[in-house]
């Protein structure tokens, strides 16, 4: 509407005055409802080509667009394993900070398992104070075995010098009886030896690894253990949360409740139309109005333009993806930010706006070596833009009165 009116006193109102002094055409003789087309045929054509033109150029330079959100996170409350909720700590929109308990789950099975892994690690430390008693046993029949086979070999040396020295003497079977005798007691000898060296083994690693495992296993418990004590990842606000004691709780089924994060808005994301992909750039400056801050404008400028559009995205799947499911258009994702700190902080997360983005030809305007025809397009691009903000202060206007009374609330 107002680049009609803008465009109409361009054309339309001068073919009017043309025919109405020069011509001597008068409102209501000449020129009636009737015979409006044919007496201001040239102005109204050329209103209506006019008009759409400068629509196109404010729209294709200067996009538009409803469909910008300062979108936020939401941090879902669940556990790490399944259970019985036994105790609540807080409550629906309650503000909790990092670390806070949210709930506890039935802790039972965790305490017990807990509680035998530490009797595992007491019963292995018993076993090493054994393991050494029966170190200090093994030591003793090492010596007491090394005493009788000394023996055995003395008197087996005594028999067998005297059946030298004096042969029939010794019966041969009693020096033979003590040569045996030495080999029992050596054998005795090397089995004390293996005992203790099992024993060291058993004291140097078994023990130990035994010990590990069950310091791993006790570890493993406590985690378990303290899964079952949900906490609040971040700071913010707890949000449909409506467990009660008894209550089953499952980290694939049944969640526990939202946790809103506390974040300022610091951006705004837009969808675009695909056509003005290549009008939209980093640094362009660009005005927003919100419904949660009526009758504000808020001065932006792009950070980010997304070189991708979701529309257009493919997962490996065991089908094949037809091509009409990619018809629709998608929009092109721009980040808005505020061009000064602080003013979008009382808005709403999640708020809806409205965003206009500017195009800004300073820099070839400002360049030498640009001719006179290309500065006056140039120029006029430019100039189209205030019409653009026009109508969002319009809209920024109308939009409480949209909202409030004409949307029925």
């Amino acid at each position: 509407m107002v680049e009609l009116l803008l465009c109409s006193m361009l054309t339309i109102f001068p073919d009017f005055l043309f025919r109405r002094f020069v011509q001597g055409k008068r409102l209501g003789h000449e020129i009636t409802l009737f015979s409006v087309w044919f007496e201001l045929r040239w102005g109204i054509t050329l209103c209506l080509i006019l008009t759409l033109s400068l629509i196109t150029t404010i729209f294709y330079f200067h996009p538009s667009t409803k469909a910008v959100t300062s979108v936020f996170r939401t941090v879902t409350i669940l556990p790490e394993t399944s259970g019985r909720v036994a105790e609540t700590f807080v409550d629906i929109n309650q503000r909790v900070e990092a670390g806070q308990p949210l709930f506890r789950l039935d802790s039972t099975e965790q305490e017990a398992a807990v509680e035998t892994a530490r009797r595992k690690i007491a019963e292995i430390e018993a076993a090493m104070v054994v393991a050494k008693s029966q170190l200090a046993e093994a030591d003793g029949r090492i010596v007491q075995a090394r005493g009788m086979l000394q023996q055995a070999v003395d008197e087996f040396q005594a028999r067998t010098e005297v059946q030298k020295r004096s042969p029939g003497s010794v019966a041969e079977r009693d020096v033979e009886r003590v040569r045996v005798q030495v080999d029992t007691q050596q054998g005795a000898l090397d089995a004390a030896l293996a005992s203790r060296e099992a024993i060291v083994s058993e004291i140097a690693f078994k023990l130990p690894a035994q010990k590990a495992s069950a310091e791993a296993a006790l570890q493993e418990a406590e985690v378990d253990l303290k899964k079952t004590l949900v906490v609040a990842g971040t700071d913010g606000i707890v949000q449909q949360f409506a467990l009660r004691p008894g209550d089953v709780v499952n980290p694939m089924l049944r969640p526990a409740g939202i946790l809103v994060p506390e974040r300022r808005v610091t951006g705004l994301l837009a969808g675009f139309g695909q056509i003005e992909a290549q009008v939209l750039k980093v640094g362009m400056i660009g005005e927003v109005t919100c419904i949660a801050k009526p009758w504000a404008i808020v001065p932006m400028v792009v950070t980010e333009v997304q070189n991708v559009i979701a529309s257009g995205q493919v997962r490996p799947t065991d089908q094949l993806v037809d091509l009409q499911q990619f018809a629709r258009p998608g929009t092109l994702t721009v980040i808005l930010e505020p061009l000064y700190p602080g003013q979008l902080d009382d808005l709403p997360q999640g708020g809806n706006c409205i965003a206009n983005a500017y195009t800004s030809n300073h820099a070839a305007l400002a360049d030498p070596d640009t001719g006179f025809w290309r500065a006056f397009g140039l120029h006029a691009i430019d100039t189209v833009g205030l019409v653009h903000a026009m109508i969002l202060r319009i809209q920024a206007l109308l939009l409480p009165i949209q909202t409030l009374v004409l949307g029925g609330h």
